[in-house]
């Protein structure tokens, strides 16, 4: 089939792009910023095109010569996102049938009978309603939340849970809700391609469990292996209010954070399973909640996204993991130090200087701090510095290092080690050997992601010492290196002089 997907830079179109593209169709997409798709792996098998949903030359050109049109386009982050998402509806239904597309897939959200309907809810319904009274067969997949890395949701829940041992919310967290996986969301969209136009109309889509916004942060906190969190439901506290805590205490937007917090006092549970009449449940089944979350937590972008993405699958990897189109804010915290020094040393002295770290040579930067932290993690239990290294010179992938485990080595150009220290998070040091105009050019990368308030706490305490500690680190390494070049240079000149002094006395 020929699909053309609306919305390809946004949190599940980003994600469906690879199923179809999996499943053997070919794929055009329309972005506004078609510049975001660039680190995805599939950009080169799709075709790309610049417009807006809401400019009716862009939609003519996007739809022409299509089958399916995927519309997953939600204007959120405008005051006036109802007003907009009516009239691109309006269009695109229109277009489309000018256009002669067989079919619409959309999703939006579960409108519960008989409850007042927040202003997200009913704009998600009105958009569905649209589509579905035009000429084109549509369908209409209706959802709660929707549990994966990069899913608005998602994060509110991850943040306020990671950082927040103890909260005073509103009565809604004991809403009732039926969240679902984001792999079993792209399973049913990618099958509805294939549907015949016969079938038509809006359909529920749940995982198989009911529980409530409690138990959801509850569980969350269980698989991340954080404390059992404290959670007192209040009267006084209104949506608005809680969207301007959530605001406060996570870094998605307000724009983001408001409407979607203004939803939560509706039970979002699916009224009907019909769906199973077209689309049968995938194998082994629908994926629990429980599973759901360890999949989002089992992160990819840890350290290197495009490398791992480009490596794991030509077309994509799971889609319960960030993706380079999500925000920056999605995918949990993640703190980094960065530092980046040009350098006149030979690029072999620098590597050489690099995978030589650690045990007698040191870490080139305040002995004192480094044995100072190593003593504390001694009375901790953990390993402190007393390990040292198997070899003064050369290590292999799963060497002790001090207190770091090397976790990848790429020789001449990459060094990564893993803390095994104790510490309220995990940690890595990188350590690379890059190519300048002048030389060679040292980076260095220190990634902590916390575990729990402790974690952010602790980042934030230790960040008044990075510039001495890792600061110190970069000039160091990078002076030891051109110290090592110039011995290497001034040697040459002596052989040279010797072997020439040697030729004269014969």
């Amino acid at each position: 089939m020929r699909c053309v997907v609306f919305g390809a830079t946004g949190y599940l179109g980003g994600r469906l792009v690879p199923e179809l593209l999996r499943a053997g169709h070919s794929v055009r997409v329309l972005a506004r910023t078609p510049g975001k798709l660039a680190d995805t792996p599939w950009c080169e098998q799709v075709e790309i095109m610049r417009g807006d949903v809401t400019v009716e030359r862009d939609v003519r050109a996007a739809l022409a010569d299509q089958q399916v049109l995927y519309y997953l386009v939600h204007s959120l982050t405008r005051s006036d996102f109802d007003e907009v998402d009516r009239r691109a509806a309006t269009l695109v239904a229109r277009e489309a049938e000018s256009a002669g597309v067989e079919r619409i897939v959309y999703l939006g959200g579960i409108a519960p009978a008989g409850q007042e309907l927040s202003r997200h809810l009913s704009s998600r319904a009105e958009v569905g309603r649209i589509l579905l009274d035009g000429a084109v067969p549509a369908l209409v997949f209706q959802a709660a939340v929707v549990i994966g890395s990069g899913s608005a949701s998602f994060e509110m829940l991850r943040y306020l849970t990671e950082r927040l041992p103890a909260m005073v919310t509103p009565r809604w967290v004991r809403s009732r809700i039926q969240p679902i996986a984001v792999r079993d969301v792209l399973y049913y969209l990618a099958r509805a391609a294939e549907l015949p136009a016969a079938v038509t109309g809006a359909f529920d889509i749940g995982g198989p469990d009911v529980i409530t916004y409690e138990q959801m942060m509850r569980e969350y906190a269980e698989v991340a292996g954080l404390p059992r969190r404290i959670i007192v439901p209040v009267p006084v506290l209104t949506p608005w209010l809680s969207a301007q805590w959530v605001n406060l205490v996570t870094p998605v937007p307000r724009a983001i954070a408001v409407p979607l917090m203004e939803s939560l006092v509706n039970d979002v549970v699916c009224a009907e399973h019909e769906i199973a009449d077209h689309i049968p449940d995938p194998d082994p089944g629908l994926i629990g909640y429980r599973r759901a979350v360890e999949l989002a937590l089992t992160r990819i972008r840890d350290l290197d996204v495009p490398t791992r993405w480009s490596d794991a699958d030509p077309v994509g990897a799971e889609p319960s993991q960030p993706l380079p189109t999500d925000p920056e804010w999605s995918g949990g915290s993640l703190y980094q130090d960065l530092r980046e020094r040009p350098t006149s040393a030979d690029q072999a002295d620098l590597w050489a200087v690099i995978e030589a770290i650690g045990g007698e040579h040191g870490w080139y930067s305040f002995p004192l701090a480094w044995s100072l932290r190593g003593w504390l993690d001694r009375l901790a239990g953990g390993v402190g510095l007393r390990r040292g290294r198997r070899d003064p010179q050369r290590l292999r992938e799963g060497d002790a290092l001090d207190w770091w485990r090397v976790e990848r080595i790429e020789r001449p150009t990459l060094l990564r080690l893993r803390a095994e220290m104790r510490l309220p998070g995990r940690a890595w040091l990188e350590l690379c050997v890059g190519t300048g105009e002048h030389g060679a050019v040292y980076r260095q990368r220190a990634v902590f992601e916390p575990h729990g308030l402790a974690g952010h706490l602790y980042w934030k305490a230790i960040v008044p010492f990075h510039a001495v500690i890792f600061g110190g680190m970069t000039r160091n390494i990078t002076g030891a290196a051109e110290s090592a070049t110039g011995r290497g240079a001034e040697r040459s000149v002596r052989a040279r002089v010797g072997r020439l002094l040697g030729r004269r006395r014969k």
